[in-house]
């Protein structure tokens, strides 16, 4: 079996057979005002509610967003346990962490990881055509960081979301000229 996968000596190890079976499942963002950010992630982004989950002694909820085209109704378990179960087995979750009542405190902010100091940088979606969706997101309204034909990075684009995190918007066979 032949695998084609990017080689980079003394900084890349080969991964241990032992962790074959690892999934990459989630990523976690801090929100302030979940009826926002779902709304975003949802009409905009297209994604689904995978589960939601509160946690009211620590004042704190959860919601677990998956693309929706990924998800068939069907193969979401009914059963509440078998489905947190199924959740965190999935692939690419994007998990929203919203502290309660941060949506009514003026002061409340996230760092979006872009500002200084930076560290966190953004999200990727993958959509079919990249000028369509960013057409769409006019349309809607959404804040951009940098359109497709913008800078030197030509065929991607960057949005915010509500609390200013960005996400970047590419089209795979667009990709193929960077490396």
């Amino acid at each position: 079996m032949s695998h084609h996968f990017e080689q980079a000596p003394g900084l890349c190890a080969q991964p241990d057979a032992r962790t074959r079976d690892f999934v990459f499942n989630h990523t976690m963002l801090r929100i302030k005002d979940p009826q926002r950010s779902l709304d975003f992630y949802t009409r905009v982004l297209g994604m689904s509610l995978l589960r939601k989950l509160d946690f009211a002694a620590a004042g704190f909820s959860l919601y677990f967003l998956g693309m929706g085209g990924d998800v068939a109704a069907a193969d979401v378990p009914a059963d509440d346990a078998e489905r947190l179960g199924w959740v965190f087995s999935q692939r690419a979750v994007l998990e929203l962490t919203h502290n309660w009542g941060s949506e009514d405190d003026p002061e409340f902010r996230v760092h979006n990881g872009n500002d200084e100091p930076q560290g966190y940088g953004h999200i990727g979606i993958s959509v079919p055509d990249v000028h369509a969706a960013c057409e769409r997101f006019d349309k809607l309204g959404v804040d951009f960081v940098k359109r497709p034909d913008d800078g030197r990075m030509k065929g991607l684009a960057f949005i915010r979301d509500p609390d200013g995190y960005w996400i970047e918007i590419l089209q795979p066979q667009r990709m193929q000229g960077l490396g």
